[in-house]
């Protein structure tokens, strides 16, 4: 994880899940001259979480409430967000 952005995903998906589980990971070079690239380095993410608070919801829900918790980040400030967000056992 690098990068500002990066560091504030990592934030607030802390402060929001107290994960078991969390990578934030930079796809922006992946992406170079493509739509989306703003030249930050900063234009693309994955993130991979696993918590408790994702037992009993499903795959929808879980991305809504990953994509609630970031606020602002997704699509205004991120062109391309992926999120991989499990329970613990899955």
């Amino acid at each position: 994880m690098t990068g500002p952005l990066a560091q504030e995903i990592a934030e607030r998906l802390t402060a929001a899940f107290a994960p078991t589980h969390l990578a934030v990971i930079n796809d922006s070079a992946q992406h170079r001259g493509h739509s989306g690239d703003d030249g930050t380095g900063e234009s693309h993410f994955t993130v991979e979480i696993e918590s408790t608070a994702f037992a009993g919801h499903t795959r929808l829900q879980r991305q809504r409430l990953v994509n609630s918790a970031l606020g602002d980040i997704p699509g205004q400030r991120v062109h391309a967000l992926a999120i991989k967000a499990r329970a613990p056992g899955e």
